[in-house]
C-alpha cells in the first residue's frame, strides 16, 4: 500500500490531490509542523534522512521530491491518465512544466517569504526578487491565456505539480495582476478530487480563499 507521509500546510497536499484524481488506493500518515519554527518534526527523518515532505513509501520504495513522486504515481497507478504519451510534443511540454515548478518557479516566491522575515536587512534584495517573481508569474499567466489547463483543454499531472505555485501567488495577494492564474486556481480548487484531498489531508492554508 502506498503511504503519503503528509505534513500539514505543505506541498504533500498536491500528492493527495493526484491520488484522488486517479482513484488510487493510499494511506496517510500525518505529521505536524512545529508551531514556532514551522519546520517539519524530527519523526520525518525516520522516513527519509532529509526529514522533508512530501515523501511516499510504497512497498520497499521510499521516494522524495514532488516531481519524482508524481511521476512515479502516474506511471504506476495512472493507467495512461493525466500525462500525454511519451514521444509526443505534448509530453515534452508536460515534462518541462513538471521540472519548472520546483526548478525555477518556486525559488523567487520562497525568497520573497524568507527575505521578508529579515525586515530592513533584506531590503536590498527586494527589487531583484520582485523582478524574478514578475518574470515567472508573467510566463505562467501568458501560458494560460485562452486555455483552462497548462497543456490545453485537459487537466494533467503538470497542473497538479504547478498548483502550489498558483496557490502561493494567491497567498501573497497577487491575483489581481494575474487573472489567468487566478482562474486556473479557481478551476482546480473546485474539482471534486481536490476537495476530497482537502477533507482527508486536514487544514491547508493555501486552499480556497473563500
Amino acid at each position: 500500500m502506498l503511504v503519503v507521509h503528509h505534513l500539514n500546510d505543505s506541498r504533500s497536499q498536491r500528492i493527495l490531490w493526484l491520488l484522488e484524481e486517479l482513484g488510487a488506493p493510499y494511506e496517510i500518515k500525518f505529521y505536524q509542523r512545529d508551531a514556532t519554527t514551522r519546520l517539519a518534526p524530527p519523526e520525518l527523518v525516520a522516513v527519509h534522512p532529509l526529514g522533508k515532505s512530501p515523501v511516499v513509501t510504497d512497498g520497499g520504495q521510499t521516494i522524495i521530491e514532488s516531481g519524482a513522486i508524481i511521476d512515479y504515481i502516474v506511471r504506476k497507478y495512472g493507467g495512461g491518465r493525466l500525462a500525454p504519451a511519451i514521444g509526443t510534443d505534448a509530453y515534452e511540454a508536460y515534462n518541462q512544466w513538471m521540472h519548472y515548478a520546483e526548478g525555477s518557479a518556486m525559488l523567487p516566491l520562497m525568497l520573497f517569504m524568507y527575505v521578508g522575515r529579515l525586515g530592513e536587512a533584506g531590503a536590498p534584495l527586494h527589487p531583484r526578487i520582485e523582478s524574478e517573481i514578475a518574470n515567472h508569474l508573467g510566463y505562467v499567466e501568458k501560458s494560460l491565456a485562452g486555455r483552462d489547463w497548462l497543456l490545453g483543454s485537459d487537466l494533467t499531472a503538470a497542473d497538479i505539480q504547478m498548483s502550489f505555485v498558483g496557490e502561493v501567488t494567491g497567498a501573497f495577494g497577487r491575483y489581481d495582476k494575474y487573472p489567468n492564474i487566478k482562474g486556473w486556481v479557481d478551476r482546480f480548487q473546485a474539482r471534486p478530487a481536490y476537495r476530497a484531498a482537502l477533507e482527508k489531508g486536514g487544514p491547508y492554508n493555501m486552499g480556497p480563499r473563500s
